[in-house]
């Protein structure tokens, strides 16, 4: 039986009280040589000290940090080389007093991360690999718990579901239950259906349109659509070409009731939030927080 949808405010993540009542806007920082999106453009620490530099004046809410790209066919890092890329980056933005997230699956460097004071725990494994979840639990960090069917490196070869809907959306309550058993405060979490992970355009737009399903578990949810194959599938651009694509996936997210938008283009993103925002205040547009 499912349960009582819960009613989540503001997300609680270390430092911070982030307020849900306006969508917030988490700004990608790829510390990656091989990204789909950038071409490892920040792939330095000077590079992406400067890149998160701009994306908090461009407006970002939040800066998510990740050393491994996970694109489709993406090969996987260990720790140590991943921790050698975004160790020295986050010692450095963790002093910004700004709200600050470690996109990892490995758990050794979520309790050094963790050590350092960084804020949010961005996982595509959702908790689930080694003592994870545990480090997590014990900690005062947001938690985000994403889908994923796969692995980065052959998630896209055939994915396949019944309803991708119903099972992302019972994959996702399953956590959120396995990490309250743990003792971990409801307001602490947030649900990421997974766009991409291990699915094929069609389940893409299944998951956006059934969206408001995933939102009525009452946790904030946050989708990453930015640049992604998805979009190039109905554009037919490459991934630099994707910004209107982007914004529009972005909002129509929103709509559903998403309430942290994952992205590369920051400035852009947070104008047609705004825009959007004073354009549906009060018409009843956004899904309630209550999870009707």
């Amino acid at each position: 039986m499912r349960r009582e949808p819960l009613s989540i405010s503001a997300w609680s993540a270390g430092r911070f009280q982030l307020a849900l009542a306006a969508p917030l806007v988490m700004g990608i920082v790829n510390v990656t040589p091989d990204s789909f999106s950038d071409g490892g453009s920040h792939a330095t620490v000077a590079g992406a000290i400067a890149h998160a530099t701009r994306l908090l004046d461009e407006g970002a809410d939040i800066l998510d940090v990740g050393g491994e790209s996970t694109r489709p066919g993406a090969t996987a890092l260990d720790a140590e080389a991943e921790w050698e890329r975004i160790g020295p980056v986050l010692a450095e933005l963790v002093r910004w007093k700004q709200p600050l997230s470690i996109d990892t699956y490995h758990p050794e460097n979520m309790r050094r991360a963790l050590d350092l004071g960084v804020d949010i725990i961005n996982d595509i494994q959702a908790l689930r690999l080694g003592d994870a979840a545990q480090i997590a639990a014990d900690s005062p960090a947001g938690l985000c718990l994403m889908h994923m069917q796969g692995e980065p490196g052959t998630m896209q070869k055939a994915p396949r579901y019944g309803d991708v809907v119903a099972e992302v959306d019972a994959f996702l309550a399953r956590r959120v239950a396995d990490m309250m058993r743990l003792g971990v405060s409801p307001e602490r979490l947030c649900i990421d259906p997974g766009f991409g992970f291990g699915k094929t355009f069609e389940h893409n737009l299944a998951l956006a349109r059934g969206l408001p399903r995933i939102v009525a578990q009452g946790l904030p949810v946050l989708v990453g659509v930015s640049r992604k194959s998805m979009l190039g599938a109905a554009v037919a651009r490459p991934p630099q070409e994707r910004l209107a694509a982007s914004l529009a996936a972005a909002l129509a997210c929103i709509a559903a009731g998403a309430r942290i938008v994952r992205v590369h283009d920051v400035a852009q993103t947070a104008d047609a939030v705004k825009v959007w925002s004073a354009m549906t205040a009060g018409t009843g547009s956004e899904i309630a927080r209550e999870g009707a």
